[in-house]
């Protein structure tokens, strides 16, 4: 951890880790770490957390702090489309960051969208990772973000609650959640499983989310609007059964949701439904033939996934047959994992997993053969799945750049193109047509949904 990327570069309890997340279409949360780790027996807390205030001070003009907010890391009354500047501490000890600044987003209804959305799987903590942010904030914030740096943890566990190694992922992080929100949904990794059965202990605790502002009450699933985009962030590894409190919130969740104010429909959860690659193959059917049906008549327009270290996009598909008017399904699990990127293919010679391989850390299993199409009486395919229409063993992230309430372009960026103007390896046009797909109708039109240019 003596990188300088990683590395604590503040003193005392100056804040560390500075990180952004939605609150609401009118605030945001501030979060941040103070203090020291330690590890070993008998650890004591070097300072008491209640002598350590939790202040923002912000304003829309550089050094000219109009609002100030104590007790909570909370910043709201926020004006939309408007660049904020902050800073985050404790004044009362003089320790104060440095100055940062943020822009809100548009609000629901407005018939604005944000100007880009970055989703990036699987990050981890490797000299891939690094390659993935400085490509990110380079598209994303228009600058080249970090110098170049490398590193690499060729020894660490994947599962573990090693708290320095959390710290390092923070600051390493900061150049970017300093500025522009992340909304995080909880992988496999994260589970961390401790004594008295607790688990996610590190994920709920370090980063924000607005699960009570969403009305779920679970850091493990939550939604938010981001313009005229309302995003719904599911939990894999918590209770998904439609007789469970996750569906029955997903359900109250879609209820509500406004197509004209918020037209775009994007779900996002850690392991993939569909997915053509050996690695997790068909792990949670349990949670697609639970939570599908309800995403299809909602008319959900994309769904993110990560958890398989490689890139697939699918076709519109729905119970694994080609439906226009089911969501385009995008796995971007390939930010850069220790575990290294996966390159075989399960319709591949050799490749077909059996039926005892890919157990799911959480939830039943649901393996089966196909009863129709091309794959009939079969687990695996034969040929690449008809459903599955792109995929590349490579490290990168994507971008999606909603242009109104039925356009929107989506870019795969590989690692090895950064710094490359104009450079992408897979693009896609995703057409809504809600004329076709109703909300709420269970039929769908075979009428072509997507332009590929």
């Amino acid at each position: 951890m003596e990188h300088s990327r990683l590395r604590k570069n503040v003193t005392s309890n100056f804040p560390e880790q500075i990180s952004l997340a939605l609150s609401t279409p009118t605030s945001m949360w501030v979060s941040w770490v103070t203090g020291d780790a330690q590890i070993g027996l008998n650890v004591t807390p070097i300072h008491d957390p209640l002598t350590v205030g939790s202040e923002v001070w912000y304003g829309k003009e550089s050094g000219n702090y109009t609002e100030k907010r104590s007790g909570i890391s909370l910043v709201y009354s926020l004006e939309p489309q408007t660049k904020y500047f902050y800073k985050c501490g404790d004044s009362s000890l003089a320790e104060m960051s440095e100055e940062f600044v943020f822009e809100t987003l548009p609000l629901p209804g407005s018939g604005k969208y944000p100007a880009r959305i970055a989703v990036v799987g699987d990050l981890g903590l490797t000299s891939n990772s690094s390659t993935t942010i400085d490509h990110l904030i380079y598209l994303t914030t228009g600058g080249k973000g970090v110098s170049c740096y490398s590193f690499e943890f060729p020894n660490s566990a994947t599962r573990e609650t090693y708290q320095p190694r959390w710290d390092g992922w923070g600051r390493f992080m900061q150049p970017l959640t300093s500025r522009i929100p992340m909304m995080v949904i909880e992988g496999n990794h994260e589970i961390e499983p401790q004594v008295a059965n607790t688990t996610f202990l590190s994920y709920v605790t370090r980063f924000s989310v607005p699960s009570n502002e969403s009305g779920s009450g679970s850091n493990l699933y939550y939604s938010f609007d981001a313009g005229g985009v309302h995003f719904i962030m599911l939990g894999a590894y918590v209770d998904y059964n439609q007789n469970g409190n996750q569906y029955a919130w997903l359900q109250r969740d879609l209820e509500k949701v406004d197509r004209d104010k918020t037209p775009w429909l994007v779900a996002s959860w850690h392991p993939p439904w569909y997915n053509s690659y050996s690695s997790h193959y068909q792990e949670f059917e349990c949670m697609r033939l639970q939570m599908e049906s309800i995403l299809y008549q909602y008319r959900v327009d994309i769904v993110f996934s990560g958890h398989v270290h490689a890139y697939e996009r699918m076709n519109r598909v729905y119970n694994y047959t080609l439906d226009s008017c089911g969501p385009v399904y995008i796995t971007v699990g390939d930010g850069g994992n220790i575990e290294k990127v996966d390159v075989d293919h399960a319709d591949e010679p050799g490749k077909c997993p059996s039926s005892g391989d890919n157990i799911p850390e959480f939830g039943g299993v649901c393996h089966m053969k196909f009863s129709f199409g091309p794959a009939k009486g079969k687990f695996c395919w034969d040929t690449q799945p008809e459903w599955s229409a792109y995929r590349e063993s490579s490290f990168g992230h994507g971008i999606l750049e909603v242009m109104n309430s039925t356009d929107a372009l989506w870019t795969w960026h590989r690692n090895q193109d950064i710094y490359e103007d104009d450079s992408h390896g897979d693009l896609i046009y995703i057409v809504r047509q809600p004329e076709l797909c109703s909300v709420g109708s269970m039929k769908s039109s075979h009428t072509g949904s997507m332009n590929f240019r």
